[in-house]
């Protein structure tokens, strides 16, 4: 089969089409023949060096979820998945190949009425953005501010919150990206990118502060968002696209009842994650979210992928197409 494999950490000119032997399904596994591979941020940093925090060591296939079709079974697996489309969800490892290899227990079927682009674009943060929302509990007339809102799970945040009823202000950079943003339901957006961004929040707030803060990015913008926190809010600190988590003075945030939720709390074990990403498959089904694919690579075009994706060139998702 053909995939992609990482020899060394480096940058995207690391990412290799290679051709490997086809995978057989163990006990309790499947074999599916991708037609969509999510991509993540995450990734990018995994190949940069992060590997080792991740489990993850060279020579490796990257990538942690795809939708397709079951082609195969191994022992203990019933006969009747085969030719189902699944999603063979967060924790699947090395997607960025025709065939993956996946347990049983990280399959999520695919509801009629949604193809499997949009399924492979929900795998990683459809289940992570429903989690977040629960995790938080945004409710209708929460001030909810959202960090990353032009990203892959900004995307969904923006939707889901607006769809509870909440007063949305997503954050991103760029003029293109906060249109798509104000598109999917933000009350207000702010580019982040210059100086000054918080006050223009507080502004669109009417000078009320922050009910739940949602920070996909981390980094110093994290850091400037906290103090727009109201006492007893909400802070998902989920996000290290800057490079890092965002600093938090936990004895501060304790003093003014904050709640504070971290990326250990979007880490689910797979009935959890199989429960979520249903979830999010069936709203995507009933229309009540999207996810943005904004460019499709062939698999061959990895590095082209990863390449865009630091360059912050991609407002929503791209998928990677065997």
């Amino acid at each position: 089969m053909r995939a992609i494999q990482v020899s060394r950490y480096g940058g995207p000119e690391v990412l290799i089409p290679v051709d490997l032997p086809d995978p057989q399904a163990g006990e309790g596994e499947v074999i599916v023949r991708a037609e969509a591979v999510d991509t993540i941020y995450l990734e990018t940093q995994i190949r940069g060096g992060w590997g080792e925090m991740f489990g993850v060591t060279p020579p490796y296939v990257p990538g942690g979820a795809a939708a397709g079709t079951v082609v195969s079974t191994g022992p203990g697996v019933s006969a009747s998945w085969l030719g189902r489309q699944v999603v063979a969800g967060a924790g699947t490892r090395g997607s960025y190949a025709e065939l993956v290899r996946a347990g049983v227990d990280r399959l999520v079927p695919v509801p009629d009425g949604l193809g499997l682009r949009e399924a492979a674009g929900l795998a990683h943060d459809g289940v992570t953005a429903m989690g977040i929302i629960d995790g938080v509990g945004v409710k209708p007339g929460d001030r909810v501010l959202i960090l990353g809102a032009a990203g892959g799970m900004g995307t969904l945040l923006v939707q889901l919150a607006h769809r509870l009823g909440a007063q949305v202000v997503g954050a991103a950079r760029g003029a293109d990206k906060l249109t798509l943003v104000r598109r999917l339901g933000a009350d207000a957006v702010v580019d982040y990118s210059g100086d000054g961004w918080t006050d223009a929040v507080r502004e669109a707030l009417g000078g009320m502060s922050v009910d739940v803060l949602l920070d996909g990015v981390g980094g110093d913008l994290g850091s400037d968002a906290f103090p727009l926190v109201a006492d007893g809010g909400r802070v998902s600190a989920h996000g290290a696209a800057s490079g890092d988590f965002a600093k938090t003075d936990l004895q501060g945030a304790q003093a003014r009842g904050i709640d504070l939720y971290g990326i250990a709390d979007v880490q689910f074990e797979a009935p959890e994650m199989v429960q979520l990403a249903s979830r999010a498959l069936t709203e995507a089904v009933q229309g009540r979210i999207r996810p943005v694919i904004a460019r499709e690579y062939p698999l061959s075009s990895a590095a082209e992928a990863h390449r865009a994706m630091e360059a912050r060139a991609i407002p929503g998702k791209a998928l990677l197409i065997p």
